[in-house]
């Protein structure tokens, strides 16, 4: 007999009930959402007008989980997932959707999160820019490994539902042919000292123009629109090189679209959105909280031939504090992490007023969030484009471009 979980309520279905569902959207987990007389169900890796078999696992207030036990009418956009891991890795949500699906989803989702944590009204998003590469695009793979006590030592990344069970990853589709090829031996290295590992660790894998590296705090480099950007392997840099150069020409055909002779980038990681777009204003400053990504924007800005860049040390909001340019004669980069910018910086960029702003953000809704109070400080926004940087996930990248009113 099953034993039910402690923390499971009996209502309104017993644990394992099957239940008879038609998928009616996806939610921005890439989860899809169906209802049995209103009650919401929440089913992965079903999609939109789907009748599929589900079965319950566990109860919450306002809904219930379950998983997919069988798809009775497909979608038109099913397609099979190359990667037999598919719906047991949690790192891919998407596979089973064509990438012409994908997109439309994604752009949906962005247009949702405007409109429901922006406040913003008749929103229009364009259609999502894709990839070049639908597969083997990503250049940085951290896989997992648990401790020696493990009894099959699995190295790969979390189950799909699970918090802290490791599912064996021999090789990954959205990775590089390169990172693919480097795999099995770099398994075969944690596997022979296995006995070494008292805890978990993560294993880094990033291809650049080095190769293949493995030592995160080894200095590395990455070529776009022809300029050679160092940073250290193990820190961010953007992990889909093939629709980077087209992310950066759009931000910078969006930032240039007023002649203005300054230019704030601030979150300015290594200097990738300053440089490339230097020789369009008499001034960039840059910002950076990672001492060493700021000394390395340094570094690149040198190495390129740059010198009209100048990189701070410190919080977004520190620029402020030093920066001489007017606001009206001023654009400004934003591109922060997942949480968004904080209170302080946007306060103090209001203050500033410059008067055009590309809000580049790896989380629409945290952007979302932000806009609403850029929108009530004075900006009208002209232009939302998304970009998939991460195609076969949930995850989507997108670009607000926003004027001084």
């Amino acid at each position: 007999m099953t034993e039910t979980p402690r923390n499971f309520n009996p209502e309104p279905y017993p644990y394992h009930h099957e239940l008879e569902l038609i998928v009616e959207t996806l939610t921005n987990l890439g989860h899809g959402l169906a209802r049995d007389n209103n009650w919401v169900v929440m089913v992965p890796f079903a999609l939109p007008g789907e009748r599929v078999r589900a079965r319950v696992f566990r109860n919450h207030k306002n809904y219930s989980d379950a998983d997919l036990v069988d798809v009775l009418e497909p979608s038109p956009q099913r397609v099979e997932p190359p990667c037999p891991l598919f719906g047991q890795c949690g790192g891919c949500q998407y596979q089973h959707l064509d990438y012409t699906g994908q997109k439309e989803w994604k752009r949906g989702q962005v247009v949702d999160l405007m409109e429901r944590i922006g406040g913003l009204e008749n929103v229009v998003v364009e259609p999502v820019h894709g990839s070049p590469k639908e597969y083997h695009y990503r250049s940085k793979l951290t896989p997992h490994h648990p401790n020696r006590q493990s009894k099959d030592f699995p190295i790969g990344f979390l189950r799909y539902g699970r918090r802290n069970q490791i599912i064996d990853v021999p090789q990954c589709p959205i990775a590089t042919d390169a990172i693919n090829e480097a795999l099995p031996i770099e398994r075969k290295k944690i596997h022979a000292k296995k006995e070494k590992f008292k805890r978990g660790s993560t294993l880094l894998l990033r291809h650049t123009l080095e190769g293949v590296i493995t030592d995160p705090r080894a200095t590395v480099s990455e070529q776009v629109l022809g300029k050679v950007y160092e940073f250290q392997a193990g820190e961010f840099f953007q992990n889909n090189p093939f629709i980077l150069p087209e992310l950066i020409e759009y931000v910078l055909e969006q930032i240039g679209r007023v002649k203005l002779r300054y230019l704030v980038d601030a979150y300015c990681g290594v200097g990738v959105f300053a440089l490339s777009a230097a020789r369009h204003f008499e001034q960039v400053a840059g910002v950076e909280i990672n001492a060493q990504a700021a000394e390395q924007a340094r570094v690149n800005a040198a190495a390129n031939g740059v010198t009209n860049a100048t990189f701070t040390i410190g919080k977004s909001e520190a620029i402020f504090a030093s920066l001489s340019f007017p606001g009206e004669e001023s654009a400004m980069i934003i591109d922060p992490p997942r949480a968004g910018c904080d209170e302080v910086f946007l306060r103090q960029l209001l203050d500033f007023g410059p008067k055009r702003l590309v809000y580049v953000s790896c989380d629409p809704a945290t952007q979302a969030r932000d806009l609403k109070i850029l929108q009530a400080g004075g900006y009208q926004i002209e232009r939302i484009q998304p970009f998939d940087l991460f195609p076969q996930t949930r995850h989507i990248e997108n670009v607000a471009t926003l004027s001084r009113a």
